[in-house]
């Protein structure tokens, strides 16, 4: 058995070894680099760009400016092709862009020998500008009179959708009960950045009729396609290679700066161009998460049935669309799906153009955000009802068997009963809840919780289709290729046990590719949306059924056995009455490449088009002490317990759930993208922008509750991306238990404290 075990990574020793090669390692030869010239202002018009000074610069090749590209406009995001208006909808950037959105914006490229010339060129280009008024807020860019940041969407809204449960309207439901405590409140979350080790890179370059691109990306199949849209080529002219990546996190679910680097290689005539950006322009002019506002009504009965909720959410999206509504969208589907109201639930978003750095993809997509709301608004209503937290979520909570409405996805295996139950004991509760209970003093402890759940890729809202290829090696060995992208979370090594979980053939003998290469490898979407394991396994699982069905179809001809006796074992073709051992896979695999009567290549591709869904759901508890003269929280203990099916491997699956904890622990307590009144970024650098350290990490607790999941290719279900959602709001509502004081907003920073506890009264003025 294969699955269920911590094998050693597939990957760990090139990456130990430093063997193993990224897109920086890979760079052909003779090449030219390219620098991004960017706008100085957050809102306005280029007028003329001045560059004759820059041209002079020994060294410069070529500058292209916003007035040279192609007048055409393509989306970025990636989604599945797909001819639904909503994705036509955020087809919204050009190559370089004369109207300025965001401070940073593309507006010219510099090609030259070195990146001595091209810096020194950068700093002599001269811009002229018609500027306008920034938005830094949705208030401000939805205000009457605000200057559209498209033109095309007058009032800011790129879109806004809605949903109403229930026989009666919220107001309705309200009145109709006049005992009920009743909530208002606004949350609001912050932008940040994704802080992945490798920055965004690549080379273009043309050769062999193609145009080739070496990318560190997590969607190379949909790079491709984004290329031909953005530059007219015919996409079978694009090849797309993405090697070993370092990170990703949804910043590199978006097409960055490829179909730029594949343009100025045209205008040199093909030849090589690398992109490479630095710390500071990733940080701020690539993707960050959404900051989104909650205004959120509630009601509830003093018994501590919830009774009626609404919301309206607004994401302030930034400067483009990058991937639209579909993130603050997902942010009101889980303040839906993580509760019962018994008589009214109704959901409004907004995505809204600003001036700051564009909102995109996030480890969450939009989940993280949603469950800051939802679960500051479940203690807070606990709260004003003198209710256990605890209690309140196991009487409030969805319970299995649900089916959502509006997707009519069915809450198959649903372990969150099992996984707060187990939680509870993790973190002692119930005793800690009482000892921290009426304290005084400036050093105060106290306990908090937070639950989730989340939806398993991205079926029914857009496609999912994933494929795989095996190939018999005349050892007996198999070739394992995958579209779906290895970006540090050990797909590869998961897909490995996999395979020799549908096939028989033992690890050893299994090789996967780590690198993509879009004229080789089969199609598959890409790395989000915790979808590799579930969706892209499937397909692993489908074709080593029907490889394994033409190797025995095989060995029943090479050993004159019916087919139906035959199984393979630990890469031996066996008697399935026996158990005997009749030919190893080896010989087998000669005599099939080699036979003079009957030479038969083994190979197998299917296609997983997967029509189904389910959701991994989970909690965190977190034990903090607060230090309330400084503003300053430090948290002790922290545990997170995961419902995701059948771990595959377990090993593994910890250190993703490490990894995510980790990540919360900054969007909890530290990290934020900060503007000023020009939209301008204040911190785009790791010295100002807040990472916690591993001095300010506790010890991760990791859980599981495994509920095998029928829907799974091996029971297995989503856990990359749910890790990072509930640690923010447990935290909060741990400071909430210890101090009394319920702060709305992250991060949770000693300035944003103090004066929340000078307000209260535990700070003197």
């Amino acid at each position: 058995m294969a699955i269920g075990q911590s094998v050693l990574r597939v990957d760990a020793r090139d990456k130990v070894t430093g063997a193993a090669k990224y897109t920086a390692d890979l760079e052909p030869r003779d090449y030219f680099v390219a620098k991004i010239v960017r706008s100085t202002i957050a809102s306005g018009l280029v007028k003329a760009i001045h560059v004759e000074d820059a041209l002079a610069v020994p060294g410069v090749v070529k500058i292209l400016t916003c007035f040279d590209v192609p007048d055409r406009q393509f989306p970025t995001p990636g989604h599945p092709w797909s001819v639904e208006k909503a994705h036509q909808d955020v087809s919204d950037r050009k190559l370089l862009n004369q109207r300025v959105r965001f401070y940073g914006d593309e507006i010219a490229a510099i090609v030259a020998r070195d990146n001595v010339a091209a810096g020194r060129a950068g700093r002599l280009i001269q811009v002229e500008y018609e500027e306008y008024e920034p938005y830094v807020t949705v208030d401000q860019a939805m205000a009457p009179g605000a200057r559209a940041v498209h033109a095309e969407k007058p009032g800011n809204i790129l879109a806004h959708s809605g949903f109403r449960l229930g026989e009666t309207a919220y107001e309705e439901a309200v009145a109709s009960e006049p005992d009920l405590v009743t909530l208002d409140k606004t949350y609001r979350v912050q932008s940040v950045q994704h802080c992945h080790i490798e920055l965004p890179n690549s080379f273009a370059w043309q050769a062999d009729g193609k145009m080739n691109v070496v990318s560190s990306t997590q969607i190379p199949h949909i790079v491709r396609r984004v290329i031909g849209q953005a530059t007219g080529l015919p996409w079978g002219s694009i090849r797309v290679i993405k090697p070993y990546i370092g990170g990703g996190f949804g910043n590199k679910q978006d097409v960055l700066y490829e179909p730029l680097n594949v343009w100025l290689s045209l205008q040199v005539g093909g030849r090589p161009v690398k992109l490479e950006i630095s710390r500071e322009e990733t940080l701020h002019c690539t993707r960050v998460r959404h900051a989104m506002d909650f205004h959120i009504s509630a009601a509830v009965r003093r018994d501590g049935t919830l009774v009626a909720r609404k919301c309206l959410a607004n994401s302030n999206q930034g400067g483009y669309a990058s991937h639209g509504h579909a993130i603050v969208a997902n942010a009101i589907n889980s303040f839906k799906q993580l509760y019962r109201d018994e008589k009214a639930l109704e959901c409004e978003a907004n995505t809204v153009y600003t001036n700051i750095s564009v909102g995109g993809a996030m480890r969450g997509y939009g989940i993280p955000q949603g469950d800051f709301a939802t679960e500051c608004l479940a203690e807070d209503l606990a709260a004003a009802i003198g209710m256990d937290p605890l209690e309140f979520r196991l009487k409030n909570c969805m319970q299995p068997g649900y089916e959502d409405p509006h997707t009519h996805i069915k809450f198959n295996s649903y372990g969150l009963y099992d996984a707060i139950q187990k939680g509870r004991e993790a973190i002692r509760w119930d005793e800690l809840r009482a000892r921290y209970r009426n304290q005084t003093g400036p050093i105060r402890r106290g306990v908090g919780m937070a639950i989730f759940c989340y939806k398993t890729g991205v079926y029914p809202i857009s496609l999912e289709t994933a494929s795989c290829r095996m190939v018999l090696h005349q050892d007996g060995s198999v070739q394992v290729q995958m579209g779906a992208t290895e970006i540090g979370q050990g797909a590869d090594t998961v897909f490995s046990q996999m395979t020799a979980q549908a096939t028989g053939i033992s690890l050893d003998k299994i090789h996967i590719s780590t690198v993509q290469d879009t004229d080789i490898t089969p199609f598959d979407t890409g790395a989000y949306a915790s979808r590799q394991t579930y969706v892209s396994g499937m397909a692993v699982k489908k074709t080593g059924a029907s490889f394994k069905k033409k190797v025995l179809d095989y060995a029943g001809y090479a050993l004159g056995y019916p087919v139906e006796n035959l199984d393979i074992k630990d890469s031996q073709i066996i008697d399935t009455i026996t158990g005997e051992a009749l030919r190893s896979l080896a010989d087998l695999a000669v005599e099939a490449f080699y036979s003079l009567d009957r030479s038969q290549h083994i190979t197998a591709e299917e296609t997983s088009h997967c029509k189904i869904n389910t959701f991994a759901s989970g909690c965190c508890f977190a034990e903090v002490e607060v230090d309330i003269p400084l503003g300053k929280v430090k948290v002790l203990n922290i545990v997170n317990v995961h419902d995701s099916g059948t771990l595959i491997n377990p090993q593994l699956a910890a250190a993703q759930v490490h990894g995510g904890m980790s990540m919360g622990l900054g969007y909890a307590l530290s990290e934020e993208l900060l503007f000023d009144a020009k939209a301008r970024p204040l911190n785009p650098n790791l010295l100002d922008y807040k990472l916690p350290t591993a001095m300010d990490t506790p010890d991760l607790q990791a859980a599981f509750v495994e509920v095998p999941d029928p829907t799974g290719p091996y029971g297995n279900k989503a856990l990359g991306e749910p890790p990072a959602i509930p640690v923010g709001p447990a935290v909060r509502n741990a400071v909430l238990h210890a101090t009394g004081v319920a702060v709305d907003a992250l991060p949770l920073d000693p300035q944003k404290l103090a004066a929340h506890f000078q307000a209260a009264g535990l700070i003197e003025e």
